[in-house]
């Protein structure tokens, strides 16, 4: 039997993990989706379970070996930003993977933006919002100060792209567009390292750069694998190979990302005070981004849909959309744009509703999806203002 060749990618989200493979025309040929339980950090807060995700990953990877269907000529991953998984002087993972939304602790935030220049400038250089944890540099400056001899421990931090590529390669790397996706690391106007990085003992934990067109190593079964892409940076690559004329490109999901390659304006403080940042593209480009978190608002109000309307958590998959309805919800405050830009964590309008005046399950869906639509246009619109 004819194996098919193709290129396997692991591409893996905050809340949905995902196994695809390309062929050689890059049509998706294979598809699955798995989902993971998170576990606590040694503060009680949720996060990945790198275990269990390590244990499917392998496991997935010599079942496709075995299928007589394919042929696998290439290997590499795709993963979200601001999370470090740490490896100690035996290569193992030794600390969780602390969950980008955890608490940072206030003194030790003000201590360093005290020490660096204060935080409009520091965010400026850095084209980093000031986002506590979300700013994964500042997960490794909070191990310093808190927990140093778990510091010193550290052989290698790996942003989760390149942890997924040494499963399988055993070689340590950095990417550009890890580094450069709102981590406080990368200084923007000196296209280097920023200086702090080096002053507190950063830069010798973290791999070094390789240009993430290149092989990163390969399998023990001579496969070659690449240094992995943050997700959001790959998912701009086919659009700019393709793309004749400017765009934004909308990458949805947990994170609903707006990204605009072609505004080469500087970032504003009120920009950044409102969760626009810069990309770096696997160019080492910059790219204008806003953020909105509206893949994981749609999960939690979906959740409290289900249980009013005493429906199955995956009810909203089945809701067709109705063109009158929304058009009569639109006299509803929430569906007016006030001209304020929101951050990209503050809940929509929707979390303030009275569940009880929606006469269905369907109405209020309809009504949740407006309110986030309003969101989304005055995120979308950070980047497009000043660009034709």
């Amino acid at each position: 039997m004819h194996k098919l060749p193709v290129i396997t990618i692991f591409d893996i989200g905050k809340t949905n993990k995902k196994l695809l493979l390309f062929d050689e025309q890059y049509k998706l040929v294979y598809e699955e989706s798995k989902q993971f339980d998170e576990i606590k950090d040694e503060d009680g807060f949720d996060g990945e379970d790198v275990g269990a995700l390590t244990n499917w990953l392998k496991n997935s990877f010599v079942r496709l070996l075995d299928d007589k269907r394919f042929d696998i000529k290439a290997l590499n991953f795709s993963g979200y930003g601001a999370s470090l998984v740490y490896l100690n002087d035996k290569m193992e993972v030794f600390l969780p993977l602390y969950n980008y939304l955890k608490p940072y602790p206030p003194q030790l935030q003000k201590q360093f933006y005290d020490d660096y220049g204060g935080e409009s400038l520091v965010a400026r250089q850095t084209a980093s919002p000031v986002l506590g944890h979300l700013n994964s540099g500042m997960q490794l400056y909070r191990l310093k100060y808190e927990k140093p001899l778990d510091f010193e421990r550290i052989k290698h931090a790996l942003h989760l792209p390149q942890y997924l590529g040494y499963i399988f390669s055993s070689k340590t790397t950095s990417d550009i567009t890890s580094v450069g996706c709102h981590t406080n690391l990368w200084d923007f106007e000196q296209n280097e390292y920023h200086t702090w990085v080096k002053e507190e003992g950063i830069q010798s934990k973290l791999a070094p750069l390789m240009n993430c067109e290149a092989i990163a190593g390969y399998t023990t079964q001579g496969i070659p694998v690449g240094t992995g892409l943050h997700d959001s940076s790959a998912a701009l690559i086919p659009y700019l190979a393709a793309a004749q004329e400017p765009f934004i490109l909308l990458s949805t999901g947990t994170w609903c990302i707006s990204l605009n390659p072609f505004n080469q304006l500087p970032l504003t403080d009120y920009e950044l005070q409102h969760d626009c940042l810069c990309y770096l593209s696997y160019q080492g480009k910059p790219v204008k981004a806003s953020r909105l978190f509206a893949g994981n608002e749609h999960e939690q109000q979906t959740k409290k849909l289900s249980a009013h309307f005493n429906k199955p958590l995956d009810f909203f998959a089945t809701v067709q959309c109705n063109a009158g309805l929304l058009s009569k919800l639109k006299g509803n405050a929430g569906f007016q744009t006030n001209g304020h830009a929101v951050t990209m964590l503050q809940q929509s309008v929707f979390g303030e509703r009275n569940l009880e005046g929606f006469a269905s399950y369907e109405e209020a869906y309809h009504q949740l999806i407006a309110d986030i639509i309003v969101q989304q246009l005055q995120s979308t619109q950070l980047v497009l203002s000043g660009t034709t």
